[in-house]
């Protein structure tokens, strides 16, 4: 035999033992990846009902406009009237929580203003409303 005879009868065949290897490697990969992804048991969740709750929210929004006008939810206060209707909230609910809303245009000296307000009556719930960054 020459030596082209034996390299051509080295070929004849096709050793499939890695391919059968990688399959079953895969088969195992896609059993535990399905089993990892179903998590918990399935229940049927109750519904709610459509009618709205007639539970008023008890936050309360103090917001200021671009004209420097103070608003306690929808309705237009001046600085001492807004300091009665929180004291009259804060005794009803100690714990009130109050958002503040203002124009970015606005004075600053009004929104300290209405800071200091809050900080008199020791209103510790606060938040500052923000529009949220658009990436």
């Amino acid at each position: 035999m020459s030596a082209s005879a034996e390299e051509k009868d080295v070929y004849d065949e096709i050793n499939i033992t890695p391919m059968l290897d990688l399959a079953y490697v895969l088969l195992v990969i896609f059993i535990i990846m399905t089993t990892a992804s179903v998590q918990g048991i399935k229940v049927n969740l109750p519904k709610a009902s459509e009618t709205p709750a007639l539970a008023k929210p008890k936050t309360k929004a103090i917001s200021i406009t671009a004209d420097g006008t103070v608003y306690l939810d929808t309705y237009p206060v001046t600085l001492p009237e807004l300091e009665n209707l929180l004291r009259q909230y804060k005794a009803q609910d100690p714990e009130l929580p109050v958002i503040i809303k203002a124009d970015s245009t606005i004075q600053y000296q009004k929104v300290v203003d209405v800071l200091d307000l809050v900080g008199r009556l020791e209103i510790t719930q606060l938040g500052l409303v923000t529009q949220r960054l658009v990436k």
